[in-house]
């Protein structure tokens, strides 16, 4: 199941973000830390994990350098 989700964000990475402009304010971007978190906390927490930063990811917020908590 974990692969399915991360296979779902490849999908996103490869044929619909390239036809917009680059808008995340984060690094690693919010669809690569999505696959990182996935990967490394599984389903559960590696969704909670990528909407709490989509949540952040929006004009108002500084952005800035922020992997995935490999401690969580």
């Amino acid at each position: 199941m974990k692969n399915f989700f991360i296979a779902l964000i490849r999908c996103y990475q490869l044929c619909i973000s390239p036809l917009f402009a680059p808008s995340c304010r984060f690094s690693p971007t919010c669809s690569q830390y999505a696959i990182e978190a996935l990967a490394h906390h599984g389903i559960v927490r590696g969704l909670y994990l990528a909407l709490r930063r989509l949540l952040r990811c929006h004009p108002f917020h500084p952005g800035g350098f922020d992997p995935v908590n490999k401690s969580f």
